[in-house]
């Protein structure tokens, strides 16, 4: 495997953790659990790959 294939299997992996990840947070608001370990994990986690994308932004690499 390539470095641009690589890159490109870690970007989908982390948009696709990013959106199951906030579905779920979704899911434990309206049940009305945000205090949960669960979901401040989750968050914890949407933070982490926000901050990753934004970068891959920044530098041009993803729109």
């Amino acid at each position: 495997m390539d470095r641009l294939e690589a890159f490109e299997k870690m970007l989908a992996g982390i948009q696709q953790k990013a959106e199951y990840e906030k579905q779920q947070m979704d899911i434990l608001k309206a049940e009305g659990k945000e205090k949960t370990a669960t979901y401040r994990q989750y968050a914890g986690n949407r933070m982490i790959y926000k901050t990753m994308l934004d970068k891959y932004r920044e530098y041009g690499l993803i729109d």
